[in-house]
């Protein structure tokens, strides 16, 4: 398929951390995300942590680079809000083009200047495509449960214009992560899969859904195997799960996953779980501890951090997972048995 697929079939490749948390670490004001195009913006800005990849990408260029160095194999775009409906809130849906372009090209220099350092271990840019602030399956309004905030079409056409300016700006991965809601991951799928028609390329594709609670299910009230199968129709790079939990509590959900695709399996869970302050709390030796068992039963092919994940975490991961053999990718599992 690629050269991805084809160094997933001798180890595990490691993902990178948080990026917000990272950004968190600097203390930015308002002046940080504006620049001369939007002094005059009238919406307040701070906290629009995409917009740093054009007003401030020395600090997005320094995370990356952080991650590369704690021996991350892949980096994720600064775009997890990089579409026009989450920028809408902001009123920069006209800037979405930009913002995707440089915030991947951005990472792409930065795997440049390792590749040519090390070129033997080849590093990847995944462009971020995150759910929305929106659901197409479940109503904003509690007494009309008819109500949509959005449409299928409406998810179709943001998520084309963010994944047409990742690939212009020269990501290698396309990565539809955190899905609460499947319906819309279906539509960030048809629009990659119609620029693969349109483009004549075969773009990897990795899909991150989220297991919200104990429940073991979406936000939208899918069950492991229920959203496995609702994303298979596509030849995937990898299917796994980020975010919500830490990774003990996403063991079980993992294991799911893992004995039922006939794709690459990834996991990219949260430091633990928020303490009552919002911080996570948990070292990079714990988490390294939990993720052990991940890698003792051959549950991952690709293994990385999602919130409350810094450089020291990723590095502690890569440092374990340089040690097991990745699993073994079956491709004779039905996903329709499971």
């Amino acid at each position: 398929m690629n050269l991805i697929s084809d160094i997933l079939k001798y180890r595990i490749l490691v993902l990178d951390g948080a990026m917000g948390t990272m950004i968190q670490r600097h203390k930015l004001e308002e002046e940080d995300f504006r620049n001369e195009d939007l002094k005059d913006h009238v919406k307040p800005l701070k906290g629009n942590n995409d917009l740093l990849s054009i007003t401030r990408p020395d600090i997005i260029k320094d995370i990356h680079r952080q991650y590369f160095e704690a021996g991350a194999d892949i980096v994720e775009t600064n775009t997890f809000s990089g579409t026009t409906i989450a920028q809408a809130d902001y009123d920069l849906e006209h800037i979405v083009y930009e913002l995707n372009f440089k915030s991947a090209h951005i990472a792409k220099e930065v795997v440049q200047e390792f590749n040519e350092r090390e070129p033997d271990k080849p590093r990847f840019v995944a462009g971020a495509m995150g759910p929305t602030n929106r659901t197409a399956s479940i109503s904003p309004d509690v007494n009309d449960p008819g109500f949509r905030a959005v449409s299928f079409e409406d998810l179709r056409i943001a998520y084309k214009q963010q994944a047409e300016a990742l690939l212009d700006g020269g990501v290698d991965i396309l990565l539809v992560e955190t899905i609460f809601d499947t319906l819309n991951a279906k539509a960030a799928l048809f629009a990659i899969d119609e620029i693969q028609e349109e483009r004549g390329i075969e773009i990897p594709i990795m899909v991150s859904g989220t297991i919200t609670d104990a429940s073991g299910r979406t936000l939208s009230g899918q069950t492991t195997e229920a959203f496995l199968i609702s994303i298979s129709h596509l030849d995937l790079l990898s299917v796994g799960l980020n975010c919500a939990l830490g990774a003990r509590q996403l063991r079980p959900y993992l294991k799911v996953l893992s004995e039922n695709s006939d794709s690459n399996v990834s996991a990219h869970p949260n430091a633990g779980l928020p303490n009552e302050f919002g911080q996570y709390d948990e070292t990079p030796e714990d988490m390294a501890e939990q993720i052990k068992e991940f890698l003792d039963d051959s549950l991952v092919n690709i293994i990385g951090g999602c919130c409350g994940t810094t450089p020291e975490h990723i590095r502690a991961i890569a440092d374990l997972a340089k040690k097991y053999e990745p699993r073994i990718v079956d491709s004779q599992l039905s996903t329709v048995d499971s």
